[in-house]
């Protein structure tokens, strides 16, 4: 959200975005599995993020590209390849099936310990979903790291400062 107010103050035209989205019904049946409404094997969970993803990127991100808009993504693939590979999903399987999508330009991601990422979520008080468990995490986070060494765009921030730290940073 601080990115994006940043670049929108300096003139450019931004799109916001989130995955899981609710604009699709993979993406609306994805936040019944996170919330333990619902339970399906790990390789349907991920084939739903993908099919989520197939429609946010046709409806949103490519046409924002297409007339030279920055797209800010909270969530895309590289978390379906960690948070997936953390829960069971094979890695190599994850990428192969994210092919077809836009390789992002960059992607920052904002770490923290598993347990400091936890108190947050929980101070939030939104409740805790599917991945908000210190093992998941932990295991998330060492793909992460891999994930770092693989893609030349991919940078990772130090969450643990100050919002204005960590602001700095990734502008």
């Amino acid at each position: 959200r601080l990115l994006s107010e940043y670049l929108k103050n300096e003139g450019r035209e931004v799109v916001l975005t989130k995955e899981p989205s609710l604009d699709s019904e993979a993406g609306r049946k994805i936040r019944r599995i996170l919330k333990g409404e619902i339970v399906v094997s790990v390789e349907e969970r991920q084939q739903l993020f993908t099919d989520d993803r197939r429609e946010h990127v046709a409806r949103v991100i490519m046409p924002a590209l297409a007339v030279g808009k920055i797209v800010i993504s909270d969530r895309y693939f590289f978390s379906t390849f960690a948070l997936g590979a953390a829960t069971g999903a094979d890695l190599e399987w994850l990428i192969k099936i994210n092919t077809e999508f836009v390789m992002p330009d960059l992607c920052i991601l904002v770490t923290a310990s598993p347990e400091v990422g936890l108190g947050r979520i929980r101070a939030r008080g939104e409740g805790v979903e599917l991945h908000d468990r210190l093992d998941i995490l932990e295991r998330a986070g060492d793909t992460y790291a891999l994930l770092a060494k693989r893609f030349e765009n991919f940078r990772m921030v130090d969450g643990e400062k100050s919002v204005d730290e960590v602001f700095a940073a990734v502008r």
